[in-house]
């Protein structure tokens, strides 16, 4: 199976049970906090592309903010519980590395835990730097490289192995980027004005006892030893 049908299977597979992980107890607090750094680095009362949309959860913080939003992502099954969630939002089944839109036709793009799924990073930034009107902001939320992603790869294929039905639980060769990686690609891109930071010591994997622990000390991690933290979050700016 190609890598994106893979993952557009597996997406499929999982949407019924998506927002049990994201949008309850241990997971409602770790998806407010990454989309709380991704909100307080993008203007409001935009229009937005969330690229990997999910079940809009992200789509729908947005518009409670005021703004527009339009949803991409490869599942038709999640773009199914978005409609559900988000009825008033434009919804739209493609790619990200061939993005389905007309020159400059967003002012904010978004795309959280999704990234790191990507084959070719740098024609995601390219289309969405064509996409992006000029000016614009684009914010990206993907897993960082640390001491605990570097042996996830390795579980994630014990996990297909043996059948465990779990959000992000496949084989997909993601790839976990540091902040140089990051502000490189999209250096690369055309962005300016780029500012990349690590994110979230509490990890929605973690057990409960453990989240709960972690979430007590994330401030101090990611003021003090963002290493620790597992997620960066990236902005930039389309120059004018």
């Amino acid at each position: 199976m190609k890598p994106v049908s893979k993952i557009q299977h597996h997406y499929d597979r999982v949407a019924p049970i998506y927002d049990h992980r994201y949008d309850r107890s241990g997971g409602k607090a770790y998806y407010n906090h990454i989309s709380r750094h991704v909100m307080e680095g993008i203007p409001k009362e935009k229009t937005l592309l969330d690229i990997g949309c999910g079940t809009g959860l992200f789509l729908s913080r947005y518009r409670a903010a005021g703004g527009n939003g339009v949803g991409l992502d490869i599942s038709r099954m999640m773009l199914n519980r978005a409609r559900e969630k988000s009825p008033s939002s434009g919804l739209c089944m493609g790619n990200a590395e061939h993005l389905p839109f007309r020159d400059e036709s967003f002012e904010v793009i978004a795309s959280l835990l999704a990234f790191s799924y990507l084959r070719h990073p740098v024609q995601m930034l390219e289309e969405s730097f064509r996409i992006l009107s000029p000016g614009g902001t684009i914010a990206i939320c993907t897993l960082g490289k640390n001491l605990f992603t570097y042996g996830l790869p390795a579980v994630y294929q014990i996990g297909e192995a043996i059948g465990i039905r779990h959000i992000g639980m496949g084989n997909f060769g993601e790839h976990y980027y540091s902040e140089r990686e990051m502000g490189t690609l999209l250096r690369e891109a055309g962005y300016h004005h780029i500012l990349v930071k690590r994110i979230s010591f509490a990890h929605v994997s973690l057990a409960t006892p453990l989240f709960h622990l972690a979430k007590k000390f994330e401030p101090f991690v990611e003021d003090h030893i963002p290493y620790l933290a597992y997620n960066l979050v990236a902005f930039a700016e389309k120059p004018e």
